[in-house]
């Protein structure tokens, strides 16, 4: 054995431990969002792509890679984050609804990731309920946060940061960089923002962002919903019926909205942000949406000009808050490159699942449908992903928990329900790849009234069914109907394919082992056919 005889060789020593610490253990920055549509975002070239809404994660895709066919497994906020947690599906890992509480307890990728040497940060919305368990740093929003001067739950309080919610989250950020990160350790940190979720609350500095122009309407704006499953028709988050003119989209803004909310189960968040706004804030708002309030009441807008312009204001203010988000990212990356990170860490953009923007008439989540199904997945990997690449096997949030593991080098428990992405992301093309991917929806009756549901999705076909009020089932071609717009379940020129996915459907569900109750409830019939 040899004796240590000088400090300098002593130093050389620690710096070559640390080195093999970090070896082949890149650093991982998970940015993550809230609603934010791939269609809302350039690099999926959806119908948004002419306003260039976010030339900054554009720019991370064409770094790194996009996945094409990108999928949620339950198109909600607190059950798509457990999903990510866990690597299990919602009845697997107790969180199938908004309403539930996460048991922290469980097993999840930060804990590992923790026992696989890294150091691991969560920032901004957790939306779970309870302390973060697993992490060696965290600050939360308390539930769906507020835009403006939030509160953030920190382990030794609550503290209320002034300032805009994605800045302060940023802001987080940016500082355990800078002066909590071990240089010791590679690190997983999870920048988790609140932008762009109801009530669609842009930066002061975006408020007239889109002024000059009119944002190209969705082409299935008036869908009538004539050929879907009936529970289509009684839902409550059509932007004619539901999206209301002041809580909404704040004409005649005031921080008491004494107007009477246009439904019952009135989302009250935008009340609650003007109550926390500052004078100069509010007066901010004001002074925006004033004269264009007046204009809107001159105009005695009704029907589908109605219709047309409560659109144009939602649409704008929800990709004035996705400005805000990109713009946190360009600061995340910049603050990587300062420190000199960029090269060892991969960079990960993702939302909790989709979102509709005058689609169908929609707002909101919940269905198994195509924009509120898919999710974005962006990843830059240096050396690894090769830049520009578009992936289009079919992935979803349940295999990140065992990507994050598998590129951290960790083992991957056999009672994860996911697959890791490394493969992929190196360019392989494995023959065991799936070819469906299994969803299932249980918030019902809730906010927006969308019926449970489950059902399986292939690159082509899509099989749903709706079982509370009865035996229904919708099927789409999506190579031939990319908006879902005829149902051809029981139509015999596709029995073959019916059978088949009715079949595979069955097998995912034994697979996962998904014995949530399915039945039909009484109670809910009554409820819907007074609804219809």
């Amino acid at each position: 054995m040899y004796r240590i005889t000088n400090l300098t060789t002593l130093s050389c020593l620690i710096l070559f431990q640390t080195w093999l610490l970090k070896a082949d253990k890149p650093n991982i920055l998970f940015i993550f969002t809230d609603d934010h549509a791939p269609h809302a975002i350039g690099a999926y070239n959806g119908w948004l792509k002419s306003v260039k809404p976010t030339p900054v994660i554009d720019k991370l895709a064409k770094e790194g890679m996009v996945f094409v066919n990108s999928f949620c497994t339950n198109s909600i906020c607190g059950p798509s984050r457990a999903v990510i947690q866990t690597g299990k599906h919602s009845h697997k890992n107790g969180f199938m609804n908004n309403g539930n509480t996460f048991d922290w307890n469980q097993q999840t990728f930060p804990k590992l990731l923790q026992k696989a040497g890294y150091q691991t940060a969560i920032y901004g919305k957790s939306h779970l309920k309870g302390e973060p368990l697993g992490y060696d740093d965290w600050a939360v929003l308390p539930g769906q946060g507020l835009y403006y001067n939030p509160d953030i739950i920190f382990p030794e309080g609550r503290k209320r940061i002034e300032g805009y919610c994605t800045d302060v989250v940023t802001d987080l950020a940016v500082e355990w960089l800078n002066d909590k990160r071990s240089n010791d350790k590679p690190f997983m940190l999870m920048v988790q923002h609140k932008a762009p979720h109801r009530n669609w609350m842009p930066a002061l500095r975006h408020l007239s962002l889109y002024d000059d122009i009119d944002i190209p309407e969705p082409p299935t704006l008036f869908d009538d919903w004539k050929d879907n499953a009936p529970g289509a028709r009684v839902q409550e988050l059509e932007i004619d019926r539901h999206m209301d003119l002041n809580y909404d989209l704040f004409v005649d803004l005031t921080p008491n909205f004494n107007q009477p909310p246009s439904q019952k189960r009135q989302d009250r968040s935008a009340w609650h942000n003007m109550k926390r706004m500052s004078a100069e804030q509010l007066k901010a708002w004001r002074d925006h949406y004033t004269p264009r309030d007046k204009a809107f009441h001159e105009a005695k807008l009704s029907g589908k000009e109605l219709v047309r312009w409560k659109f144009q204001r939602y649409a704008k203010n929800y990709l004035r808050c996705v400005k805000g988000v990109d713009e946190s990212v360009d600061r995340l990356q910049k603050e990587l490159k300062k420190l000199g990170l960029d090269k060892e860490t991969i960079v990960i953009y993702s939302s909790d699942q989709g979102f509709y923007i005058g689609d169908h008439g929609w707002y909101d989540k919940r269905w198994m449908y195509e924009e509120s199904l898919k999710m974005p997945l962006i990843v830059k990997w240096p050396g690894v992903v090769r830049a520009g690449s578009r992936n289009t096997d079919l992935v979803q949030n349940l295999d990140y928990a065992q990507t994050f593991l598998e590129i951290a080098g960790a083992p991957q428990p056999k009672d994860m329900q996911g697959l890791s992405l490394v493969p992929l992301l190196k360019g392989e093309a494995p023959k065991d790849w799936r070819k469906e991917v299994y969803y299932h929806y249980y918030e019902y009756p809730s906010v927006h009234m969308i019926p449970r549901h489950y059902g399986i999705r292939t690159k082509r076909y899509k099989l749903m069914h709706f079982y509370q009020f009865g035996n229904e089932w919708e099927m789409y071609d999506l190579k031939t109907d990319p908006d879902e717009l005829t149902n051809i379940y029981g139509n015999k020129k596709v029995e073959k394919v019916q059978k088949s996915l009715t079949n595979r459907l069955k097998n995912l569900r034994e697979d996962y082992e998904d014995d949530s109750d399915v039945s039909i409830r009484p109670d809910y019939i009554q409820l819907y056919r007074k609804k219809s």
